[in-house]
């Protein structure tokens, strides 16, 4: 006589921390530190070691490759929606001595859209820039606004033929302003050392100004100081 299989248990899916020595609460810190703060990786260790906490700064970085972009994604679903207007420009990044261009987008409530590291600044470029944000924005844009570059009337009357194509002097201004909160923060890094590092690190400020500037539903009953760490807390029980 066969015996009816016993049910499986319900078992909570695996934290993204678990393996990990130190506890999430700390992993959480030094990533958001490193975004927020003009520091390096020896700055957080620093900073780490002051409260009795010993991590060395490969540490710091591997957390900073693993961690970074898991915030943002859990977050997605709290992100509010993008207006209809975009802006869109670049600007540059050193990676490993090398000029990268760094493609961003806002809209006119200041909420940056996408960001993408690029070798090259061509309509391959532009293309694979403008085909990423639809993925996980629903708004299709009604305006975009960029510089001069000949290889944007194409790409864009080819992927958004409906968005007014708007090219005139200082009216992409906004962005081009945007520009310097990921200057400032890029400059103490001394340069990164490869494409993904800058991707990833671009990224993960990118979400962070955005939360900061309160463009997702998290931690709203804090205030606008208090945020980034209630909703970078809030975000590690998701992950």
């Amino acid at each position: 006589m066969k015996h009816a299989a016993r049910p499986r248990l319900w078992s909570p899916p695996r934290s993204a921390f678990a393996g990990f020595r130190f506890p999430a609460e700390v992993i959480v810190v030094a990533v958001r530190w490193y975004l927020r703060h003009g520091l390096s990786y020896r700055d957080v260790e620093e900073l780490l070691a002051e409260r009795g906490i010993e991590v060395d700064h490969v540490t710091v970085y591997r957390w900073m490759q693993r961690f970074t972009v898991l915030p943002a994604d859990a977050a997605r679903s709290a992100r509010h929606t993008p207006g209809d207007r975009r802006f869109v420009d670049q600007t540059y990044v050193k990676v490993n001595g090398v000029w990268r261009y760094a493609y961003r987008a806002i809209n006119q409530y200041r909420q940056v859209i996408d960001v993408l590291v690029s070798t090259r600044r061509d309509a391959a470029a532009a293309r694979r820039f403008f085909t990423r944000a639809p993925r996980t924005l629903t708004v299709i844009p009604s305006e975009v606004v960029t510089d001069a570059a000949p290889v944007y009337p194409a790409v864009l009357e080819e992927l958004i033929p409906s968005a007014w194509h708007h090219v005139e002097q200082y009216a992409n201004n906004p962005i081009e302003a945007d520009h310097g909160q990921l200057k400032r923060r890029l400059r103490p890094m001394r340069g990164l050392q490869t494409d993904r590092t800058a991707q990833v690190v671009i990224a993960g400020h990118t979400f962070l100004q955005n939360l900061r500037r309160g463009h997702y539903d998290l931690a709203v009953d804090t205030t606008p100081v208090e945020r980034a760490a209630a909703a970078f807390t809030e975000l590690a029980q998701a992950i």
